[in-house]
């Protein structure tokens, strides 16, 4: 017995150094992320912005007209200029604009462009300050699923907020205006209220790394999973907007049926109302849809696949063609009747 204890005695002497060790290494790794934390959030904190909607309703009894809140979010200096970058369905509908700053100070805005298919747009607010102060860009490509994150944002107008988290995946798809498809999504567990979209998300260094834009939920609380428009999008998207209001992207010249229209007669593929002479599509030679001799409509090309990728849709067609620039050559294939072809077209720059 006498041994026994002893042995204890041994074994508990050499155990508590080494808690204590891993205690203080445990304390020591904490602090020095809180401090991490804490010092991209006040970085970066004057840059995050909130956003405001108001809309024109006429009074039923009175037809006045009144100027009623319509919604909010949040948004972030994109230049010291008075760039500011939120998301598209912040201001949809919008009749009137304020962006409030950190200071409580509140400015007119007004669209600069808009990309719904992205939910991103600029604005851009009427004087701005000397301190105005912008966020670095990072590289969202450079992500990798557990690293660390912060969403910020501005959801009631009073002060920032802050939640961190860690990237859950990436290259997730999600809904945007029109039924569009944003592709290479953040996923991340950084509580993202409906308040913080439009706010930025940033990295350990404190770099921009995406937009925050929606939460997976069905009550529309946050519920552990977020989403965010990658930066490198945001990259491409905002001079854009910024030059010409909105996406220039290629184009075949083609008018093509709506996906309603497809689903209801069970169509595979995507048919081609019209081809507008002069322009790429029609110098291929690609056929829209014509009457024949009796009245009736009957359908020319369907597109059914671009450089080997399935199209199904207006959507997936409009993808497939953004991964592209004016001057490309792509390879259409196509059916008619019984009948498939495949064509050469150089996409041209939408006007």
């Amino acid at each position: 017995m006498a041994l026994t204890r002893t042995m204890l005695v041994l074994a508990l002497a050499l155990l508590v150094p080494l808690a204590v060790a891993a205690e203080a290494d445990y304390l020591s790794f904490a602090t020095e992320d809180e401090a991490n934390t804490t010092e991209i959030f006040s970085k970066a904190s004057p840059a995050v912005v909130f956003v405001t909607s108001k809309a024109l309703r006429r009074d039923l009894f009175s037809l006045n007209v009144h100027e009623i809140p319509r919604g909010s979010g949040s948004g972030f200096v994109w230049d010291e200029s008075g760039l500011i970058v939120t998301n598209f369905h912040v201001i949809a509908g919008a009749n009137r604009l304020t962006v409030t700053l950190q200071d409580q100070t509140e400015f007119d805005a007004e669209v600069v462009g808009v990309a719904p298919e992205k939910d991103l747009a600029v604005l851009r607010i009427d004087n701005p300050p000397s301190t105005l102060t912008s966020l670095p860009v990072g590289d969202s490509s450079e992500l990798s699923v557990g690293r660390k994150v912060l969403a910020i944002g501005n959801p009631f107008g009073l002060d920032t907020t802050l939640t961190t988290g860690v990237v859950s995946a990436l290259g997730r798809e999600i809904r945007a205006s029109g039924n569009r498809t944003i592709r290479g999504v953040i996923q991340t567990d950084a509580a993202i209220n409906p308040g913080n979209s439009g706010g930025p998300l940033l990295n350990s260094l404190g770099q921009l790394i995406g937009v925050n834009t929606a939460i997976y939920s069905p009550s529309g609380a946050s519920a552990g999973i977020g989403f965010a428009i990658p930066v490198n999008t945001v990259r491409e998207v905002v001079p854009q907007l910024i030059s010409y209001g909105r996406i220039l992207r290629p184009i075949m010249g083609l008018e093509l049926a709506s996906d309603r229209w497809i689903r209801r007669y069970r169509i595979e593929g995507l048919p081609v109302v019209r081809v507008f002479p002069g322009l790429p599509a029609d110098r291929a030679g690609i056929r829209g849809a014509y009457r024949n001799a009796r009245g009736e409509v009957v359908l020319g090309d369907i597109i059914i696949a671009v450089n080997g990728s399935p199209v199904r849709s207006n959507d997936d067609y409009l993808s497939l063609l953004e991964e592209h620039q004016p001057g490309d050559t792509v390879t259409v294939t196509l059916r008619s009747g019984k009948q498939e072809r495949t064509l050469k077209v150089t996409l041209t720059e939408s006007q």
